[in-house]
This record gives structure tokens, C-alpha cells and sequence, in this order.
């Protein structure tokens, strides 16, 4: 898109998924072909490597967390409200209008001239990548959101293959600190009764890439990342030790009762059976699921159109 001379034209993204039936056509987007294709891509790009060790961080990058610090300053700017009810503190609502007001200038700041248009379909996954201002929730479409907000800004050619590891280590590191601090500031509540469908209450993404990480580790295997020593020591080192440590720091009572499917996990020989069935599990439990996937908006950059695999041959 960006090699072009031409400028694209971009538009206001819509919900196509209107009912149980539009799933199929959603599996067999283009939309879909580059979302999964970018979850996949970040998968191997930090195959076996420690968020401690040397990689690439470019301005993009560098721009995308200071985005996110940005954001974060507006929760200690904005302290929860004295309410009666424990959870889904209003306040976070003058926090997710502050966002609105400034999405649009907040992303340009990311975009070359060329493709300041791009604002328009951007601010619409920034802006569901943060929760539900109504019901004060958030849960795995929020995060995949999020993930394709990024997505687009690879599309556009801001972001290239060099960014890949900065941008899980990095950018989605600071996008989980952000969401951890605005699930515990406004009390905000899992969106679905099984939040992230039982691996926790929010998140899914990190514990792909989590596990890719832990691939060949010579030491860790998947035995030990229930135990809280383990998360303890290496929650600086792998994102799947980070969120198993936050668990822990969130829930109390025995492992295998409040985080069950994990607990499950847990049993698996090898990290890379680990990883491989958290990507089925995503697809079908997250990508495949009306509840999730309802929500989603299309544009020219995550397109409703149908993949070229799938369109059969004049």
C-alpha cells in the first residue's frame, strides 16, 4: 500500500458480522487472513527470546508506547468515584472520553503525510481496544482491537518486519501494564461470563506469544509456571510468567480452582504443544466466537472482502 503513489481513500469501518450465519464470512476475510497472519508473525519472530535480550526499537515503536504512557497519565488525572456498587467504576468513563477526544490527534502523530486519512479507521480500533464505556468490560475483542490497530499500522507500512519483536516486548508489554491498571483503577469487569473463555479474565494474546518465548527453554517447562517462586523470578524475562504472576496477585486460593484451563495447560510436555494449542484454541475459542467477533468493524484496512485463497478461479 505505502510503495504506491497513489494516496488510498479510507472510510468510516462498519460491523458486517450481524449474525451467527457472518461468521463464515468473516473466516474467510481478507481481514482475517492478515489478522491471524500478524498474530502468527509476532509468534515467530520471539520464538526462544528473552524480553531481556538485545532487538530493534524503532521511532514507530518508540512512539506507539509513549501513545500508550500518554493514556496511562490520564488514569492518575482521573480517580475513581465514591459509588456504591464494587465494580465498573463511572469514572473510567470520563478516562474512555478523555481517549475519544484525543484518538484522532494521538494517532496522526504515528502517520506520514501521505496517509493522514488513515486516522479515520484507525481511532475506530484504538478506540475498542480499551473496554466498553457502557459496560464498563473488557475481554479478548477488546485486546484483538487493539492487535489490529497495530496490524494496520504494519499495512500502512509505518511498522515493518524489523519491529516485530519491539512490538510484542515492547508495545504490547506496555499495552497489558496500561490494561492492568485500568482493570484494577475502575474495577472493570470481564466482558462475557467466562471472561477470556477460562485462560483469564482479560487477556489471550500474551500467552501465545508467551509460550513461543519458552520454546527450547533449557529449564522452564510448562510444570512450573503455576507455582508463584517461578512467576516471581522470571516475570521480567517471559510475558507467560508476567501474566501467571498477575494471576496470582489478582486471585488467591489454590491454583487449579480459579485459573482451571490453565492448570490444564500446565500438564502439557513441551512448550511447543503449549503454543500450538493456544493458536487452536484463539481461532476457535476467540476469532470463531459470535459474542467476540460481533463487535469487530471493517474498512480498507481490515477488509470485508474475501481472501484471494478463497475466490475460486474466472
Amino acid at each position: 500500500m505505502a510503495a504506491s503513489d497513489e494516496v488510498p481513500v479510507f472510510v468510516k469501518p462498519k460491523r458486517e458480522i450481524l449474525s451467527p450465519r457472518d461468521l463464515s464470512k468473516w473466516e474467510k476475510s481478507q481481514a482475517y487472513s492478515d489478522y491471524l497472519g500478524f498474530v502468527l508473525t509476532l509468534n515467530d519472530a520471539v520464538k526462544g527470546k528473552s524480553m531481556g535480550g538485545d532487538y530493534k526499537v524503532s521511532e514507530a515503536s518508540t512512539k506507539l508506547v509513549t501513545l500508550l504512557d500518554t493514556m496511562e497519565s490520564w488514569i492518575d488525572e482521573i480517580p475513581p468515584t465514591d459509588q456504591p456498587q464494587r465494580f465498573g467504576n463511572k469514572a473510567y468513563r470520563t478516562w474512555f472520553e478523555k481517549l475519544e477526544q484525543n484518538a484522532d490527534s494521538l494517532i496522526k502523530n504515528l502517520l506520514p503525510e501521505k496517509f493522514m486519512g488513515a486516522s479515520t479507521e484507525l481511532a475506530a480500533y484504538l478506540l475498542d481496544g480499551f473496554g466498553n464505556k457502557t459496560r464498563i468490560d473488557y475481554g479478548t475483542g477488546h485486546e484483538a482491537c487493539f492487535a489490529a490497530f497495530v496490524c494496520c499500522l504494519f499495512k500502512l507500512r509505518v511498522l515493518d518486519q524489523g519491529d516485530c519483536v519491539a512490538i510484542v516486548f515492547k508495545v504490547f508489554h506496555k499495552y497489558l501494564e496500561l490494561m492492568r491498571k485500568l482493570q484494577m483503577q475502575y474495577r472493570m469487569e470481564p466482558a462475557g461470563s467466562q471472561g477470556v473463555w477460562g485462560l483469564d479474565d482479560f487477556q489471550f494474546l500474551p500467552f501465545i506469544w508467551g509460550s513461543s518465548q519458552l520454546i527450547g527453554h533449557p529449564d522452564l517447562m510448562p510444570s512450573h509456571f503455576p507455582e508463584i517462586r517461578a512467576a516471581e523470578q522470571n516475570h521480567l524475562d517471559y510475558m507467560f510468567f508476567d501474566c501467571i504472576k498477575f494471576i496470582h496477585k489478582m486471585k488467591s486460593g489454590p491454583f487449579a480452582e480459579h485459573s482451571n484451563v490453565l492448570w490444564g495447560i500446565s500438564s502439557v510436555a513441551a512448550w511447543e504443544k503449549v503454543n500450538s494449542g493456544l493458536i487452536k484454541m484463539y481461532k476457535v475459542e476467540v476469532l470463531s466466537k459470535f459474542p467476540v467477533i460481533q463487535h469487530f468493524v471493517f474498512g480498507t484496512l481490515m477488509s470485508i472482502e474475501e481472501a484471494d485463497k478463497f475466490k475460486k478461479p474466472l
